[in-house]
């Protein structure tokens, strides 16, 4: 995949998370709970760029962030 849009789409997920008021443990405990096995550090590697992340974990935080894939992959509203 394209580092570069990896990165942007961290960065995305970061916006909507802080947005939320949301720690970075807090959303891993939530998607742990909701059965997606990833720790603190993995969602903070994903927010700079340095680690993939996978499909079914983009749709756990679209949901437990109450979001769009358009807000998560573009930044758009």
């Amino acid at each position: 995949m394209n580092v570069a849009y990896e990165k942007t789409i961290g960065g995305n997920i970061r916006k909507i998370r802080e947005d939320a008021k949301m720690t970075q443990e807090l959303l891993a405990t939530k998607l742990q709970l909701a059965g997606c096995d990833i720790t603190r550090s993995a969602i903070a590697k994903i927010e700079v760029g340095q680690r993939h992340i996978y499909p079914d974990e983009i749709k756990l935080i679209k949901e437990i962030l109450n979001t769009s894939f358009d807000k998560i992959f573009y930044g758009l509203e």
